[in-house]
């Protein structure tokens, strides 16, 4: 395979081991760019990270989302635009920021949260409502895949590569509990 991590210009190649080439190794590469694309086709969510004490990265989720964007149809995605690290900030700082990634979150059609790792804050919150719409997506989908019109009270179920677990046979109780 001929593949190699990004080395830097300045960095002299002697020998490479047998089966590399060595127009691989000296491509220039900016640092924060992937060697292998991530996984982002089929995704039900996309959720953009940024660090609200840094200007430069809220500037940059434009470009993240137009990357996710080009494996995804923008129609059938959630997008969540999340400033992170808001322990780290000022009250006034973050008031500042907030403005500018509201701006920018309305522009995405993403909705906006701001959470801190740190104290915990809104990340519980903000996880729940990730799994919340994308299993009601989900739902809706299988609802309007199927031939058959649905009623209310009828099953639903979603399609999986997992097996059946809801449908299967009931556990049997422990036997330390009898």
């Amino acid at each position: 395979m001929n593949v190699l991590a990004p080395v830097r210009r300045d960095r002299v190649i002697t020998a490479l081991p047998p089966g590399f080439r060595k127009e691989a190794a000296l491509h220039p590469r900016p640092a924060f760019h992937p060697t292998v694309p991530p996984p982002y086709r089929g995704a039900q969510a996309i959720v953009i990270v940024f660090d609200v004490n840094d200007v430069g990265s809220l500037e940059h989720t434009r470009q993240w989302l137009a990357d996710a964007l080009k494996e995804n149809d923008p129609s059938s995605v959630i997008l969540f635009l999340v400033g992170s690290k808001k322990d780290l900030s000022s009250p006034a700082q973050y008031s500042l920021m907030e403005k500018d990634a509201l701006k920018v979150a309305q522009e995405m059609q993403a909705e906006y949260w701001a959470v801190s790792s740190l104290t915990g804050e809104n990340v519980r919150d903000f996880f729940f409502r990730v799994a919340a719409l994308t299993f009601e997506n989900s739902v809706l989908a299988e609802l309007e895949r199927g031939n058959n019109p649905r009623r209310i009270g009828d099953t639903v179920r979603i399609n999986s590569n997992e097996s059946d677990l809801y449908l299967s046979t009931p556990r049997k109780k422990p036997k330390c509990c009898q």
